[in-house]
């Protein structure tokens, strides 16, 4: 037996399905998931001494790639002067300084420790500064794993949300309106319905968790002026886009302004890390100005504030995304033509670091069309490049990200063992 399975076996009795994340368990495209020891660079190293080349890069924060020597010297000198105060810190303060310099909407900022928590404390943010109870989510568009925001539609393209887990009460959904991505008039009808009730939009601008779908020209454009006119707060989920796509994220390359963001992944340079900010007016409401509770008892944590400041101040000083850009449309029109050429139905969309492939006819515009894409052959897709030294996503439904130290020949490789699995 190998050591992934042995460790899987002895995990699967101590641990829930035997991971800690649920897509870790490689149950979209069957299998047992395989263990990593170590991870340099764009390559993991499996418990079996496989060597793959990475295109999760740990679901999107190893932007620099793995175990990148100035991070990891920078959470060395961090670790020697303690891993926990309880007070705040010299490093918080920097964070704080960096993310309000780099990200446009953002005034000031609080930190947390993931995605999920940025997400939740910034719909109670937008409800406690509206005084309003109903939010506005995009089918598709996936913010951690928040009791009002684990929702799925219901039956009509302009429903109250159901439950889409077990353990969040109908009472919860209720107060979520879900709505198709890329359907400006669904937004409209939303707010005809409910013109006072409606507290925040928030949405993947990219939406990155159901595969990749790029927004329709004017489509966030449309989102910021609806919040504008019905006193609306607008929520940027940038936890995957923040910092990637270009150093201010979504916001900075569209000029589109939220009034809150999310922020995660990247800005902990590897380590558990969340934050959100936006507008001086809204984030004052939070405690100990204001009347909206929000506690973290490591957030600020010293190690992982280092690990972010290195990674943003790299990505200021030495910015990788003219590399990104180009390795990623190298390899999603690589893809595409070997595609074209066998005759296979085949959507590579792509911006700069990020892709995704969908089996299906025509372009993906929301997330039913995604649901619609077929998945047999990126389960043979995947089980193939695995087993030649690629790893992707474990999911049909995941993007796939790129490091800076992802290199041509990495692309290339990854193409001719793409094109071996559509053979």
């Amino acid at each position: 037996m190998n050591q992934s399975q042995e460790l899987f076996d002895r995990a699967k009795k101590l641990i829930p399905g035997g991971v800690n994340s649920p897509v870790r368990a490689f149950r979209s495209v069957g299998g047992s998931p395989f263990f990593t020891k170590k991870a340099s660079g764009c390559r993991l190293t499996t418990a079996d001494d496989q060597e793959l080349i990475d295109y999760v890069c740990t679901w999107g924060p190893a932007i620099h790639g793995h175990d990148h020597p100035v991070i990891r010297e920078a959470v060395a000198d961090a670790l020697a002067q303690g891993t926990s105060f309880g007070t705040p810190g010299p490093a918080e303060v920097e964070m704080a300084e960096l993310i309000v310099d780099i990200v446009p909407s953002v005034e000031k900022v609080r930190m947390c420790n993931s995605g999920t928590e940025a997400t939740m404390s910034s719909i109670r943010l937008a409800r406690g500064f509206t005084g309003r109870s109903k939010i506005i989510k995009f089918a598709g568009c996936y913010h951690g794993h928040v009791d009002s925001l684990l929702v799925k539609a219901g039956s009509g393209a302009l429903t109250l949300g159901n439950p889409d887990s077990a353990g969040i009460p109908e009472s919860f959904a209720k107060e979520t309106i879900v709505l198709p991505y890329n359907d400006l008039e669904a937004v409209q009808d939303a707010f005809s319905q409910s013109p006072d009730d409606i507290a925040a939009i928030i949405v993947e601008p990219y939406p990155a968790n159901c595969g990749l779908i790029l927004p329709e020209d004017g489509y966030l454009e449309g989102l910021r002026k609806a919040c504008t006119d019905n006193g609306t707060v607008l929520i940027f989920d940038e936890v995957m886009t923040g910092f990637r796509l270009g150093i201010g994220g979504v916001q900075e390359r569209t000029g589109i302004t939220p009034d809150l963001t999310a922020m995660g992944k990247i800005i902990g340079g590897g380590l558990p890390v969340g934050a959100f900010g936006g507008k001086t007016e809204i984030m004052d409401f939070l405690a100990p100005l204001g009347p909206v509770y929000q506690a973290g008892t490591l957030s600020g944590n010293p190690l992982a504030m280092a690990a972010g400041i290195a990674s943003l101040r790299m990505l200021k000083d030495n910015p990788p995304y003219e590399h990104l850009n180009r390795l990623g449309k190298l390899l999603s029109t690589g893809i595409n033509e070997v595609a074209n050429q066998k005759g296979i139905a085949l959507q590579v969309p792509q911006t700069g670091s990020m892709f995704c492939l969908f089996f299906s006819q025509n372009p993906v515009m929301n997330f039913e069309q995604a649901l619609a894409s077929e998945v047999d052959s990126f389960k043979k897709i995947f089980q193939s490049c695995l087993a030649n030294g690629i790893y992707l996503p474990p999911s049909p439904y995941e993007t796939c990200f790129i490091s800076a130290s992802h290199g041509e020949d990495e692309i290339s490789k990854t193409i001719e063992q793409v094109a071996l699995a559509l053979s």
